[in-house]
C-alpha cells in the first residue's frame, strides 16, 4: 500500500533446536521453533500497530524481524516499498537510522557504564551524524521532549541514578534522537509501576503525532491496547488468528481466542457479570504445534475434525476486520460469542 510504512508478507521464523547426544539417538530430524509462521500485514504512516497474545505467541521476534535484528526464514519485508528482507549489514545501516526499538526492560537495556548523554548520543555517533556541538542540543532537545528538564540535570547522570520510568523515558529518547520513520515498542511499560505506565503511554502516542513515527506497539494486555493502537493484530503460536481497527477487534470479536483475551481483562465494577475464560491450558510447543487451526486443543467449540486437519483462512469480514476462524457465523459460534 503506498501509505505503509512497513509490508510485512508471508514471514516467517524457525529456530533450529539444539539437539544433545541423547536426543540425536531417538531421532535424525532436524526440529525447529516454530516462532513466527506465515503473518502478513502492514502499518501505515503515522500509525500505532498492535501485536497482541499470550507469551510464546511470537510478538517480540516479530518485531525484531522487522528490525532485522533476527534473520527471517522466509518471507518479505517491506520498509517504505524497499525490500528490506535480505540486504547485508553494510546496505541496512542507512535504513537503521529511520527504524528504532524501546525495550521492555529499562534496567537491562541501558549501560550502566555510560553517562545519560553518552547512551542517548550513541546512536547518532553510530550514523555520524553532526558534531559536537549539534550532538548536544540534539540530546537537550529529545530530553526536554521525554519530559526530563532540565536536560543538565540529567545528562551526566547514570542509569542507577534514576528511576524505572526515568529511565525508560531515556530509552524512548534514544530511540527518537535519529527521528525515526518507525519505532518498535516491545511491552516497553510491563516491567514499570502501573502509576507511572499511562504517563509512558501518553509521552509515546504525543511523540507519534510530533515526529509523524509508526510503531508496532507489542503488549499482552488487551487493555493498553485498546487505549494506545490504531488497528491490532491478534497473534497465537506463530500465526495471526485476528486483526483490524482496535475497536472493531475488541468490540465484536471474530476469534474465540481474541474473545477469551477480552473476557480476561479485569473490569473495576465488581457489579459487571463478566463470562468465564473459556481457554484452559497452557499454550503448545511450537516446535510441535497443533494441526489445522493451531488454536483447537484450547479452543471451546472447537469442530472436529474440521479444525484439527484444516487451517483456517483469513476472511475479511468488513472495514478491515479479518479473523482465521472456520466457524464465524455459525450456531455454535454465535451462541459462544454472545456469551
Amino acid at each position: 500500500m503506498a501509505d505503509s510504512v512497513v509490508n510485512v508478507t508471508n514471514l516467517v521464523k524457525w529456530f533450529p533446536v539444539r539437539m544433545g547426544f541423547f536426543s540425536t539417538l531417538f531421532t535424525r530430524k532436524q526440529l525447529f521453533v516454530r516462532a513466527v509462521d506465515d503473518i502478513s500485514f502492514d502499518i501505515k504512516k503515522g500509525e500505532i500497530f498492535g501485536l497482541a497474545g499470550e507469551s510464546g505467541s511470537g510478538k517480540t521476534t516479530t518485531g525484531r524481524l522487522l528490525l532485522r535484528l533476527v534473520e527471517p526464514t522466509r518471507g518479505n519485508i517491506l520498509f517504505k516499498g524497499e525490500d528490506i528482507t535480505t540486504l547485508t549489514e553494510s546496505n541496512m545501516k542507512p535504513f537503521r537510522r529511520k527504524m528504532q526499538i524501546v525495550f521492555q526492560d529499562p534496567y537491562e537495556s541501558l549501560n550502566p557504564r555510560m553517562t545519560i548523554s553518552d547512551i542517548i548520543s550513541e546512536p547518532l555517533r553510530v550514523q555520524g551524524i553532526g558534531d559536537e556541538a549539534e550532538t548536544r542540543e540534539r540530546v537537550s532537545k529529545i530530553l526536554e521532549d521525554v519530559e526530563l528538564t532540565p536536560p543538565d540535570e540529567f545528562i551526566f547522570r547514570f542509569p542507577h541514578e534514576l528511576s524505572g520510568g526515568q529511565r525508560q523515558r531515556i530509552g524512548v529518547a534514544r530511540a527518537f534522537v535519529l527521528e525515526p520513520e518507525f519505532v518498535v515498542a516491545d511491552e516497553p511499560v510491563s516491567m514499570l509501576d502501573v502509576s507511572i505506565r499511562a504517563e509512558i503511554l501518553n509521552l509515546m502516542i504525543a511523540l507519534v503525532e510530533k515526529y509523524g513515527a509508526s510503531y508496532l506497539y507489542i503488549t499482552h494486555d488487551l487493555a493498553l491496547a485498546r487505549h494506545m493502537c490504531d488497528r491490532i493484530a491478534v497473534m497465537y503460536l506463530g500465526k495471526i488468528m485476528e486483526q483490524g481497527p482496535t475497536d472493531k477487534v475488541i468490540n465484536k470479536p471474530y476469534h474465540p481466542y481474541t474473545g477469551a483475551l477480552i473476557t480476561a481483562v479485569p473490569v473495576p465494577d465488581p457489579t459487571t457479570k463478566r463470562s468465564e475464560v473459556v481457554i484452559k491450558g497452557e499454550i503448545p510447543s511450537p516446535v510441535n504445534p497443533p494441526s489445522g487451526c493451531r488454536f483447537h486443543t484450547r479452543c471451546p467449540i472447537a469442530e472436529l475434525p474440521l479444525c484439527k486437519e484444516k487451517e483456517p483462512p483469513m476472511i475479511d469480514y468488513g472495514d478491515g476486520h479479518f479473523a482465521a476462524c472456520h466457524l464465524v457465523g455459525k450456531p455454535k459460534w454465535e451462541k459462544h460469542m454472545a456469551a
